[in-house]
């Protein structure tokens, strides 16, 4: 992927073929790019509404909320009574959400909550049918055993930036400033794909995008025997 944000020939296109954001979501996409606050590329946002679209999932809980873009397309695309748990550390940009939020006549299904993420989520004991992950990279391998015991069997994980400009896959020597954090999206993306929880694909799509169901225990237990 391009560091310099101009978009690949396949990125223009799916660009100009997908459905566009409208209305204050436009306005908001504008605003985060201009003032190079990280919100998902048109292309993911359109990911994930097909996905909340197709799964209808009752409970959503999104790891970093930035400006509240991402959780706005979701909640916009799930079912009546459904709603969203959303964690952000950073207090201006919750401030910002909050209010994207109230405009947007969201307010009311979506719960914000503040402070980092690693300290939040092992005090959360609700089943979630979606989880959206776009928080800090380099903690994605942390999230993980969270996200396991938190989402219900059939539920969804989606992980953003998992190529993270290609460097993930980047044979050595990655560049220093960024060795940290492709080596935790190699071993999060390793840990992802090998665990038997998960069935996992990894799609070219925006910044990269990780899609895993959680397995059904049924399904798991029956798979298992079959090995023995």
């Amino acid at each position: 992927m391009q560091e310099t944000g101009i978009p690949t020939p396949l990125e223009s296109f799916l660009r100009r073929t997908l459905r566009p954001a409208e209305g204050f979501l436009a306005d908001m996409e504008r605003s985060a790019g201009k003032r190079n606050i990280p919100v998902c590329r048109p292309e993911t946002s359109a990911l994930l509404r097909f996905l909340v679209a197709a799964k209808q999932p009752g409970r959503i809980l999104e790891i970093g909320t930035a400006i509240g873009y991402s959780t706005s397309v979701m909640a916009m695309s799930q079912p009546d009574g459904g709603r969203i748990d959303t964690l952000e550390m950073d207090e201006a940009r919750a401030d910002e959400a909050e209010e994207n939020f109230r405009l947007l006549g969201l307010s009311g299904r979506i719960n914000l909550l503040r402070g980092d993420a690693l300290e939040i989520l092992p005090c959360l004991t609700t089943p979630y049918d979606l989880i959206f992950m776009d928080a800090a990279k380099g903690q994605y391998p942390e999230y993980l055993d969270h996200c396991t015991r938190l989402m219900v069997s059939g539920g969804v994980l989606v992980a953003d930036n998992v190529l993270f400009m290609g460097l993930s896959i980047m044979e050595d020597p990655v560049p220093h400033k960024h060795r940290t954090i492709a080596v935790r999206l190699r071993q999060f993306l390793k840990e992802l794909c090998g665990n038997p929880a998960y069935e996992t694909s990894i799609l070219p799509v925006g910044d990269g995008v990780a899609v895993a169901c959680k397995r059904p225990e049924c399904s798991m237990h029956a798979n298992d025997r079959k090995a023995e």
